[in-house]
């Protein structure tokens, strides 16, 4: 297989633990607005949300809190992470500016497909200087239904042309891979938030990927 044939190829990217290591900063922005509703959460609890909305993730947390006080939290905590953000700054993880770079070198239609809300990605792209990078870029609030539902990998194939099985998906959450399988694609996970993923390649950065790794991936059954 020549990966730089005339074939309309994508690569759709995660944005958070794929494209930045946003963790820290999300647990610094729950840990802030927590504190001053005076509610706590366990880190090793909230690890395992990662990937998911905080539609969900709020109530499976605090089971006892109404749909305003849900609301109220997901907005406050939003807000605290995009101002961390834009005051301290963010870098793109080990290897992904390269693949960008290499992917558009081929000719390969990029898009993010995150399940953050629209503002976060904004804000990342505007802070990395990221605007024009991607064909398109997808947030949760396009798609009803977030990872691991395969709808935001199809949003993301439809917004770029591509048929699913000729996009590749770059993911760190089991959440994601599901979610690219489901959309009958295949998945590359990265190693940067879990100890281990159910993906086609697994590994433990981008700086370790090769063109031979991605075609033995495409090329499985």
């Amino acid at each position: 297989m020549n990966l730089s044939n005339n074939e309309t190829r994508a690569v759709l990217w995660d944005m958070d633990g794929t494209l930045i290591n946003s963790m820290p900063y999300h647990w610094h922005a729950w840990q802030d607005v927590l504190r001053q509703i005076n509610r706590h959460v366990e880190h090793g609890v909230w690890n395992q949300t990662v990937g998911m909305r905080n539609s969900e993730i709020i109530p499976l947390l605090f089971p006892d809190m109404t749909p305003a006080e849900i609301m109220a939290l997901d907005q406050a905590k939003e807000d605290r992470y995009r101002e961390i953000i834009e005051t301290d700054g963010i870098d793109l993880l080990p290897g992904v500016a390269e693949w960008i770079q290499r992917f558009q070198a081929v000719g390969w239609k990029q898009a993010v497909a995150s399940s953050a809300p629209p503002e976060n990605v904004a804000t990342i792209a505007h802070v990395l200087h990221l605007n024009g990078t991607f064909g398109a870029m997808i947030s949760g609030a396009d798609v009803q239904r977030g990872k691991p539902d395969p709808d935001i990998f199809l949003a993301a194939a439809q917004r770029l042309n591509v048929l699913p099985e000729s996009c590749l998906v770059i993911e760190d959450a089991a959440n994601g891979v599901e979610a690219a399988h489901r959309a009958g694609m295949k998945a590359i996970g990265v190693l940067n938030t879990q100890p281990q993923l159910q993906a086609d390649l697994i590994i433990k950065s981008l700086d370790e990927l090769t063109w031979d790794m991605i075609e033995k991936v495409l090329c499985k059954a």
